[in-house]
């Protein structure tokens, strides 16, 4: 007695569709990312600087769709602490501003991703 096995392969798996649907995931995540990113590190700046003027705040942007950055303004190092004008030059060691929205994203991420996927399973 013999037994042949036979298999096709159809759908999304199959024809291209979830590599799609993948990339569009992980476009999509890294945008929502960067944009919480960017909330984060405003919200950041609220907490440690004293005087707010708007100039480096507006400055604050989500560029390539995944990367934050302050449009190199001039004292954006020397707030953040590593310009070479701080410590021991000034006695201001600068804020932690950019540091701490590493942190808060990093412990964030997993749920965002996790929440965004949902949307994605079902194309696969």
């Amino acid at each position: 007695m013999r037994l042949i096995v036979s298999t096709s392969g159809r759908g999304p798996m199959f024809d291209g569709r979830a590599l799609g649907a993948l990339n569009r995931y992980v476009d999509h995540l890294e945008e929502e990312l960067a944009e919480d990113g960017r909330t984060i590190l405003l919200g950041e700046l609220d907490r440690v600087l004293k005087t707010q003027t708007p100039y480096y705040t507006t400055r604050i942007e989500v560029i390539d769709r995944h990367t934050i950055w302050d449009n190199r303004v001039i004292y954006g190092p020397w707030l953040a602490g590593i310009g070479s004008r701080n410590y021991p030059v000034t006695k201001f060691k600068g804020y932690d501003h950019w540091t701490v929205t590493r942190d808060k994203l990093n412990t964030r991420k997993r749920g965002i991703g996790e929440r965004l996927l949902r949307r994605y399973t079902g194309r696969m």
